[in-house]
């Protein structure tokens, strides 16, 4: 699979996927009362928009015929 994230797209699933992860972790650890499903969730998008933005390569993009590095 060849690169299909970059720019905003790629700065915005960085961001995102960090303040999702973090609130994952707060709410495990009882810092944030949303529960465990809901943390487990934000764990889940937070860690695949981390790997999607750093390795700049999406496979819903890919079926999608979206690049976003142009």
């Amino acid at each position: 699979m060849q690169k299909n994230v970059g720019g905003i797209d790629r700065t915005g699933r960085l961001v995102i996927g960090a303040i999702a992860v973090l609130a994952g972790i707060a709410a495990l650890i009882g810092y944030w009362a949303v529960g465990i499903v809901t943390a487990v969730i934000a764990l889940v998008i937070g860690a695949i928009l981390l790997v999607t933005g750093t390795t700049q390569k999406c496979p819903i993009n890919d079926a999608a015929g979206v690049d976003t590095r142009k």
